[in-house]
């Protein structure tokens, strides 16, 4: 039979057709009257999809870039930073820190788990100059409480800059990064926002510029004082992706179309889809027999992650996906490879893509005779339509 390639990462997630159409007719050069009208209002729109009054900045760089651009641009060598890790993207807080002369605390949970608010206040210095940390961990499947750990520092009355990963919680999770006291809030162009890879961003708020006016690591590229100045003329600093950013400028528009050309209340709309196909696929697994790996409550909106049964290999499930119905899923990663598979919800996903991923889920778990206890067609399914169907956001 037909098989179309369908795409269930956590990045790079499903293209937007809109997006992808106006990249093909992006032939505009970067220094002229028409880029900057367009620079100046993906700008503008950026802020509403991050929720915030403050800068947002564009680099043309994964979001790995604009996480190494928050550390050289907030921290001098020898500063005390604090980072919470719970998984491999924490983890690369850790190395990004650590290149930068940092010294660094860290407060670690096991993968599949998310810190503490105790472990947390232990763990902060008064000399501590940043806290570092994921919205969600997409390696795990889990999400941290952001709001809580903004309430800490505020309760503190911790002079540290509170810096967060959004990567994949932008669009997948309900962020208020003004209220909750977030200084630097980054995303990635090849997760919620339906394009491809290749750009990053970043809200700052005024701690943050504050800070960087007495910080020395080294920076050019990433020099966000140099972005911030350039952008307020509707430039940026160096050669921007003219076709990723007019792809972006679409991705906006379709989602300020989700709500009558509200892009606040689309950003919520964009959300609010994610949790609801997160919710069907983990009862779906759950009636299967299926083990989820992130605590009860902590499950991110991102993606699922789902433990392969006791004495089989996450692999044989990704591999079957690809094979039979070129779905493609990832396996766990590092300590977690063999263990885990995840499915991914952010962006362009919907009910019908969700009731596809978990019709294919059955047939190969049926197919390997994988030994879940519920495991007959159906069962599955059945658990994801009545979790659709007593969705309050689903109207």
């Amino acid at each position: 039979m037909i098989r179309k390639t369908r795409l269930f990462t956590p990045g790079p997630t499903p293209l937007l057709p809109a997006a992808q159409f106006a990249m093909a007719a992006a032939d505009i050069h970067h220094r002229t009257a028409e880029f900057r009208a367009l620079f100046t209002r993906v700008l503008s729109q950026l802020k509403d999809f991050v929720g915030t009054t403050n800068d947002v900045l564009i680099l043309a760089s994964s979001g790995s870039g604009a996480m190494e651009a928050s550390v050289s641009n907030l921290t001098s060598p020898g500063d005390r930073v604090l980072v919470l890790t719970a998984g491999k993207f924490g983890e690369r807080w850790t190395g990004i820190t650590k290149a930068f002369g940092c010294h660094v605390d860290v407060v670690e949970a096991p993968y599949g788990s998310t810190f503490t608010l105790d472990q947390i206040k232990a763990a902060l210095k008064l000399e501590t100059r940043v806290v570092f940390v994921q919205a969600t961990e997409s390696s795990t499947g889990v999400s941290h409480d952001i709001e809580a750990i903004g309430k800490l520092l505020k309760d503190e009355k911790s002079e540290a800059l509170f810096v967060v990963d959004g990567i994949t919680g932008l669009g997948t999770t309900h962020l208020d990064m003004d209220a909750w006291g977030i200084d630097v809030l980054i995303g990635g162009s090849q997760k919620a926002l339906m394009i491809p890879p290749g750009l990053s961003y970043l809200a700052v708020s005024p701690r943050a510029w504050d800070r960087m006016e007495s910080t020395y690591n080294p920076r050019y590229y990433f020099d966000l004082r140099k972005e911030r100045k350039n952008a307020a003329k509707g430039e940026s600093a160096y050669t921007p992706s003219v076709a990723l950013i007019a792809a972006m400028g679409a991705a906006l528009d379709y989602i300020a179309g989700q709500a009558e050309g509200n892009l606040v209340e689309g950003r919520k709309k964009l959300v609010d889809n994610a949790q609801t196909c997160a919710a069907m696929t983990r009862a779906a697994a759950t009636a299967m027999g299926f083990r989820l790996f992130a605590p009860k409550g902590r499950e991110a909106g991102a993606a699922t992650a789902i433990m392969a049964p006791e004495g089989t290999d996450s692999g044989t499930i990704v591999k079957g996906l690809r094979s039979k119905f070129a779905i493609i899923v990832t396996d766990g990663q590092g300590e977690m490879k063999g263990s885990l598979f995840r499915i991914a919800h952010i962006g362009f996903f919907d009910y019908m893509d969700t009731i596809a991923i978990i019709g294919a889920l059955e047939q190969v778990a049926i197919a390997a005779k994988l030994p879940l206890p519920n495991l007959t067609f159906g069962t599955g399914l059945i658990a994801a339509q009545k979790t659709f169907a007593e969705d309050p956001t689903v109207k």
